[in-house]
């Protein structure tokens, strides 16, 4: 199939994307999406206790606001179906191929034009805009013994339902954002649930509560009243994030993580295996109110140490530790870094992103790769943000990637290629300046940096900043054809 735009994937980079792809009159393009229904990660992860991590207010779309939100941070099934209705709305799923996996995507510098092989067939495209997102593909550690387990073993991105975990001996690997939310909701099933805690992690408590019908009413009939409390949340998540970016703030906002872990804990030596040595803010913030209570629970027991191995049905700790279990289940997170995507999409020579990046992904404006014509990248390479939500990011990139769009249209381009020297100077001026934010400085290890040790997720200023700098296309850092 010969189409101007492919968009690939059906969460909500590539909704957005139809959207505005949509408003901007371009309406002969295809979403391919691998799965059978929209959703993206919203669709995925249906783990117990699943929800957002940022105010619901602010984790939508600014052009679809939804005044029905029933908490103060939403939880999946809601956040799924805002990203259906929205789909909607704007009549997304027409565009919509599913059960198409995109196999390759080559550059044809000949025809100027994307050559993608399919699951379905082929299809070509001048325009590939990739909305396939980081927190996509589980990422479950390589132990030993780990395929001789004769239990049940599932990521929490995977999660098997028809599991019944009512009094199982659970071993918990993996302490990060998803565990923090499903540790307290299956604690009160599991017989025995052990936690496997590579690293403590700091949680503050979550301003989460639920909305009530007048409150969302106002918000309905008042779109003033929205656009306040989204103004007003945005601007408390950025004073928040002044803090990341002057790591000495961020030590004084640990005084409540400390008080959040010494009220809810009162046994001094699982506080101290659950105090950090880290400053907060190293690693994804994290809130719950419920989580540390969930390990002062007698069937609870916290290991903290790493995962050596798994023999038979025993998982043996980093500090030899062994506890003998029915079920594994993983919370240890997705390939952000070494997404996918890299090993599927080439440029003219043959060679894929992950051959060009080395371990580092690289971009400029997280957005276009040197040497990709007309390829663009959503949530790309050092746009992720400790503090705000990630549809702030994805609109201003939108927004660039829909002028850059516009721009090859208006004048008969058929490609165009980032400039070399303006991406290096680019990312040269994002390290440099990640060098003082606590993401670098912080003194852990996160999934912020790469595998070579560089931080190619993060975003080192604001998200005002970043709304800025990635909006308008300038055709002069480009090499158009």
């Amino acid at each position: 199939m010969r189409v101007p735009v492919v968009v690939i994937g059906a969460g909500a980079s590539g909704i957005g994307a139809a959207i505005k792809l949509r408003q901007a009159g371009i309406d002969d393009f295809v979403v391919l999406e691998k799965a059978a229904e929209l959703g993206g990660t919203w669709r995925d992860n249906t783990y117990p206790g699943c929800a957002c991590d940022v105010p619901s207010a602010l984790y939508s779309y600014s052009f679809a606001p939804n005044p029905e939100w029933t908490r103060a941070f939403a939880q999946q099934p809601e956040i799924r179906r805002y990203l259906e209705n929205t789909a909607d709305s704007f009549d997304v799923r027409k565009h919509v191929r599913y059960g198409v996996e995109v196999l390759d995507a080559r550059w044809d510098a000949e025809a100027s034009r994307w050559q993608l092989d399919t699951t379905k067939g082929h299809y070509s495209a001048q325009i590939l805009i990739a909305g396939t997102g980081p927190w996509h593909q589980p990422l479950i550690p390589d132990l030993k013994g780990l395929s001789d387990f004769p239990g049940e073993m599932f990521h929490s991105a995977r999660w098997n339902h028809d599991y019944d975990l009512t009094g199982k001996r659970i071993a918990v690997i993996g302490t990060g954002a998803s565990a923090v939310q499903f540790v307290p909701a299956i604690q009160p099933q599991a017989g025995r649930l052990h936690l496997f805690q590579r690293t403590a992690q700091w949680v503050l408590p979550k301003p989460d509560h639920y909305v009530p019908k007048v409150e969302r009413w106002l918000l309905h009939n008042f779109p003033s009243a929205q656009r306040a409390l989204r103004a007003f949340e945005y601007a408390a998540m950025e004073a928040l994030g002044v803090g990341f970016r002057h790591p000495q703030i961020l030590r004084l906002v640990q005084q409540i993580g400390l008080l959040h872990l010494r009220r809810s804990v009162r046994d001094p030596e699982l506080r101290r295996a659950l105090t950090p040595d880290y400053t907060l803010g190293c690693k994804r913030l994290l809130m719950s109110n419920t989580y540390y209570r969930s390990l002062t629970k007698p069937n609870v027991e916290v290991h903290s140490t790493a995962v050596r191995e798994v023999r038979g049905n025993v998982v043996v700790g980093a500090d030899g530790s062994e506890s003998e279990v029915d079920a594994i289940v993983f919370g240890t997170g997705f390939h952000i870094l070494d997404m996918p995507v890299a090993s599927h999409v080439r440029d003219a020579q043959g060679r894929t992103l992950a051959d060009i990046w080395q371990g580092s992904p690289q971009a400029y404006l997280g957005t276009s790769v040197s040497g990709f014509p007309n390829l663009f990248l959503l949530l790309g390479p050092n746009l992720g943000t400790g503090h705000s939500s990630a549809f702030s990011i994805l609109e201003s990139q939108l927004a660039y990637v829909l002028d850059a769009v516009k721009a090859i249209r208006r004048n008969g381009w058929s490609s165009i290629d980032v400039r070399k020297d303006v991406q290096d100077a680019y990312n040269a001026d994002v390290q440099q300046a990640l060098r003082t934010t606590v993401y670098n400085v912080g003194g852990c290890s996160s999934y912020y940096l790469d595998a070579n040790g560089r931080n190619s997720f993060s975003w080192p200023w604001s998200t005002g900043t970043l709304s800025r700098r990635i909006k308008d296309f300038d055709p002069r850092s480009y090499e158009a054809a």
